[in-house]
């Protein structure tokens, strides 16, 4: 366990490792609490990233950071080019944003990989929780006006590693599974692919509310699709709809 947040740590770790490679993916992902508790927000995901970044700098790795489509603030109407001007609505985002100009100010050469809506068959996200209050035979209230794009963790996985063995590519890049869906939609095909697979023995009612019915404590973007395009081209990779990637990751859940 690696404390980010520690200078002398970070660069005593990699100090003695001397990795090639440094990626970095540790923030405060606590979207909401991050409202109330700003300085630990900042202390991760800004203080952290220069440290990492530092550190990179300092031993001449290569650094690949994790950001994310928060940086954003969903009014515009069109996918988001890695270079349209942020503006982040949360402590969370603005946070990241700040994380991201510190790499940039630290490691010019590193990458930024920004990412949305991330699910995986394990840890706590959207999909493992609307499985669970499923199975539970919860109703549930689901906002259906935010827009993004639901991306698989294998799938950014093999971005990042296809990107640390890259080193023509650089900057800020967009990353995530194709397509785009309300978290409303997510939840439907939760529940479909989930039935299919035996996941699920009965559905359960899921009615479309707006945010303003689902408050939160924290601002969520409208619209945070990324466009990929031009990372897409750089990496070469297979790029799947997330539904299929959906699928996948729920039938590794099932042992298919």
């Amino acid at each position: 366990m690696l404390d980010v947040t520690s200078a002398e740590a970070v660069e005593a770790i990699l100090t003695a490792v001397r990795p090639q490679v440094v990626i970095h993916a540790a923030a405060y992902t606590a979207v909401d609490a991050a409202e109330n508790d700003p300085e630990r927000a900042r202390l991760v995901n800004t203080r952290g990233a220069a440290n990492v970044a530092e550190a990179a700098r300092r031993i001449d790795a290569r650094m690949v950071h994790i950001s994310t489509d928060y940086v954003f603030g969903g009014t515009q109407g069109r996918a988001y080019l890695p270079d349209d001007a942020p503006a982040p609505l949360s402590v969370y985002g603005r946070s990241k944003l700040d994380g991201e100009r510190e790499v940039v100010r630290c490691r010019p050469e590193a990458v930024i990989l920004r990412s949305a809506w991330l699910y995986s068959s394990h840890g706590s996200n959207f999909v493992l929780q609307m499985l669970e209050r499923m199975r539970a035979g919860q109703a549930l209230r689901v906002v259906s006006d935010q827009v993004g794009s639901p991306t698989w963790a294998r799938s950014l996985a093999d971005a990042v590693w296809r990107a640390a063995a890259r080193p023509e590519v650089h900057g800020v890049h967009h990353w995530t599974d194709a397509g785009v869906a309300t978290w409303y939609d997510f939840a439907v095909a939760v529940q479909e692919e989930a039935m299919t697979l035996n996941l699920l023995t009965n559905g359960v009612s899921i009615m479309p509310v707006t945010s303003d019915d689902y408050r939160t404590a924290a601002r969520r973007p409208g619209f945070s699709v990324l466009d990929k395009r031009a990372t897409w081209a750089a990496l070469d990779l297979p790029v799947h709809h997330w539904r299929v990637n959906l699928r996948r990751m729920l039938q590794e859940l099932a042992g298919a």
